[in-house]
């Protein structure tokens, strides 16, 4: 990921905290394409990070840029991922971290916390109720808040997703992506990265229709483009087994709200039912055994194509976003 340095917010190259995250695989996924009638799939699996999954390149960013900043404790709220990643880079740092997790998420996020040496608080909630806790700790304790979107730098991670996009289909975006959207810090970054790169000269102005996609039990931003809303309303009893998409409401929803309009795209949801039966296929078709999430992309492109909302002869890239192994 660091390749791209010169677009990235760290100054001095020796601050740069790194566990080789970034360079994932672009996969034409031919088998599970013509199953469904795709001519031109794809997949980006983002499994290959450090940790297991995207949030890797955020959280190096995040943290790298921390340590430039002279702070010695980070803290964050987090579903799953998000908290491992920022362990696992804050002890390569040698920073203190403060993970808050909901009480209900399955062990290994939580063993995963403690084997890089976090410091890790169950909370009876969801991720919003952990993000209180940090906001309401973080000056007494001194911490610093690399929560989604409270601190620039994450996304500036997940941007160099869009870089790699680019590149891999020589500087030429595609057609649509569609992306599991939590707090969407991921799709956000690339609708940056796309912004950059013209500036740059290296990509004309066509973009993506950029598809978020949520699941059924907890579907604020769908619901939210559909009313034709620039805000979310909390998703109350929020529930589906795909950790990163519980979130009930994004902090930056008016951002994932305005790119997918800026973009042509459009909201969906799916359910868990229907992540599960694409995970599988996922597996028998592809060999990768993806999470829920990523799951969640190939059931809704198949949704959307049987709707006449995406064509099936146009280049699709599914974001697969961790690993299936967490989720056992």
């Amino acid at each position: 990921m660091w390749r791209w340095h010169e677009m990235m917010p760290v100054e001095d190259p020796a601050h740069v905290v790194t566990l080789g995250e970034g360079d994932t695989p672009l996969l034409a996924a031919r088998r599970l394409g013509s199953a469904s009638g795709f001519s031109d799939l794809w997949i980006k699996d983002e499994a290959n990070n450090p940790t297991g999954s995207f949030k890797a390149r955020g959280l190096s960013a995040a943290v790298s840029k921390a340590k430039e900043l002279g702070f010695t404790k980070i803290a964050l709220p987090t579903a799953g991922n998000a908290g491992g990643a920022a362990a696992a880079y804050a002890a390569r740092a040698g920073l203190e971290c403060h993970v808050f997790m909901p009480a209900d998420t399955p062990a290994v996020f939580r063993t995963e916390c403690e084997r890089y040496g976090a410091n890790l608080t169950l909370v009876d909630g969801l991720i919003d109720a952990c993000g209180k806790i940090v906001a309401e700790r973080t000056v007494q304790e001194k911490w610093h808040d690399v929560s989604t979107l409270k601190e620039p730098y994450r996304a500036e991670g997940k941007k160099t997703m869009g870089y790699e996009l680019a590149e891999g289909f020589d500087w030429r975006l595609p057609d649509a992506i569609l992306y599991p959207t939590g707090g969407g810090t991921g799709l956000i970054g690339m609708w940056k990265a796309f912004e950059e790169m013209e500036e740059l000269g290296w990509i004309g102005p066509q973009r993506p229709r950029m598809i978020a996609v949520q699941a059924e039990g907890c579907a604020p931003i769908p619901r939210a483009f559909a009313e034709g809303r620039d805000v979310s309303q909390k998703w109350e009893n929020a529930k589906t087994y795909a950790l990163g998409l519980r979130v009930p409401k994004a902090y930056a929803d008016y951002l994932i709200l305005r790119d997918l309009r800026a973009s042509g795209g459009c909201a969906v949801s799916v359910s868990d039912e229907e992540m599960r039966r694409a995970c599988d296929e996922l597996g028998e078709r592809e060999g990768l055994f993806a999470s829920p999430e990523g799951g969640a992309v190939w059931a809704a492109a198949k949704n959307l194509a049987e709707q006449g909302r995406l064509e099936r002869a146009s280049r699709v890239v599914l974001f697969s976003t961790g690993t299936g192994f967490k989720y056992l």
